[in-house]
């Protein structure tokens, strides 16, 4: 079937012996299974990876996630999977898409659609066979390659040439295109800033303008979800060198009052910029002295650890201009109180809002990335039995007391000290 298969997948470029990287995939994760699978349901079915996965191989970047495309509809995937005894979710069904789940890892499986209607935000599809009508209702030619499980490429609309070339070219019309999804046009940033090699194109820098009221149509999860990417990209730092790009940013998300900051940002800060994470990054770009950064987390809805994380470092900015703040025990109780992430993020925060990267504080976050938390030595049941004491309001304040103290002294209590809190 295999041999059927690969006579019958037009192709457009071999990838060299050198680019082993699908066959990688396919030797190293059990997706050999699907492509199995779906070429064995009938004599015309056929699966390829699609989209993100084969543009990062093409461009020799880390691929973390897998897309697939199949000529079957939804129905015959989930016939297709039950008959192969392969797990599936129905999450994505209503968009076409039917989650398989073998050895713990996750591969969408997206029938091949082309759009009947559009509003901006959501799209009634029809399916179909065609590969052709599929990449047409893709948003960029860099994102319109399929690939087959060896590699061998279809690639309809010069999506190869121009990712070679470091251009971002939507298919088709670039009005037409953004009105069928406005996210669009915050996908255009990204990929911008992480694959062109060239000016922004007139007539789309014009588009995009026109257009970009439609944004506020967009649902806000679907908003910080790409912002997520976009500040996550490799080449984020080098967004302000871009004037319409970060035009555009701060057009839609007027709380990044600091991406210009990224112009002036210390070498240090550089270095680790992107090992950091997306939290910290939205909050170095979000806290100033103003309720700008509390704004920004009133309008957009994240999770409630990551509300508390921004919280943390509002409530921490202001407090490193005091002379004593940024001490070692000071910190010490922070890192006790919260943990150790916070501490660091904390100290980066103060380092990357420095001209210069401050040498004192880079030692101290040194010191505090191989800290682990103590324990509080104490136990309440030993304390009542050999002192004799009762519970209650008065013994739970000596114990507060007792590990203040413990705090205090860098987690380190004496005999002394412990007779004369609980003696009282």
């Amino acid at each position: 079937m295999y041999n059927f298969f690969r006579k019958i997948f037009k192709t457009n470029k071999k990838l060299t012996p050198k680019d082993s990287s699908f066959l990688n995939i396919y030797k190293n994760t059990e997706i050999s299974k699907l492509f199995e699978a779906i070429s064995n349901f009938n004599d015309k079915s056929e699966i390829r990876y699609v989209g993100g996965c084969v543009r990062k191989i093409l461009n020799q970047e880390h691929v973390d996630d897998i897309d697939l495309a199949v000529n079957l509809n939804p129905n015959q995937v989930k016939e297709c999977l039950q008959f192969n005894s392969i797990k599936f979710f129905e999450t994505g069904i209503k968009h076409g898409t039917i989650t398989a789940n073998i050895g713990k890892k996750n591969f969408e499986i997206t029938s091949l659609r082309e759009d009947i209607d559009t509003d901006g935000r959501h799209a009634n599809v029809t399916y179909t066979t065609d590969w052709l009508k599929d990449s047409l209702r893709r948003d960029f030619t860099i994102n319109s390659i399929y690939a087959d499980k060896d590699g061998n490429l279809f690639d309809p609309n010069g999506g190869v040439k121009h990712l070679e070339e470091g251009r971002v070219v939507f298919i088709g019309n670039a009005d037409k295109r953004i009105q069928e999804d406005y996210l669009r046009i915050l996908r255009y940033i990204r990929f911008f800033i992480s694959y062109s090699n060239h000016t922004h194109n007139s007539s789309v820098k014009k588009s995009i303008k026109q257009n970009i009221a439609g944004v506020t149509n967009l649902s806000k999860e679907r908003l910080i979800s790409e912002l997520k990417k976009i500040i996550l990209s490799k080449n984020f730092l080098q967004l302000p060198k871009d004037s319409f790009s970060l035009e555009i940013l701060t057009t839609i998300f007027p709380q990044l009052v600091n991406l210009n900051n990224l112009k002036k940002i210390n070498e240090y800060s550089k270095n680790i910029f992107n090992k950091k994470t997306f939290i910290f990054l939205i909050s170095y770009l979000i806290i100033d002295e103003t309720d700008n950064a509390n704004y920004f987390l009133f309008k957009y809805n994240l999770s409630n650890e990551d509300k508390k994380r921004v919280k943390f470092l509002i409530e921490n900015y202001e407090l490193f201009s005091e002379k004593d703040f940024s001490n070692k025990k000071n910190l010490q109780r922070i890192f006790y109180f919260y943990n150790k992430s916070y501490v660091i993020d904390l100290l980066d925060l103060k380092i990357f809002n420095s001209k210069t990267a401050p040498k004192k504080l880079i030692e101290l976050k040194k010191y505090f990335e191989q800290f682990e938390k103590p324990i509080f030595p104490l136990k309440a049941q030993d304390l009542l039995e050999k002192y004799n004491l009762k519970e209650g309001k008065e013994f739970g304040q000596k114990i507060r007391l007792l590990e203040d103290l413990w705090l205090n002294n860098s987690f380190k209590l004496s005999n002394k000290e412990i007779d004369n809190v609980l003696n009282n």
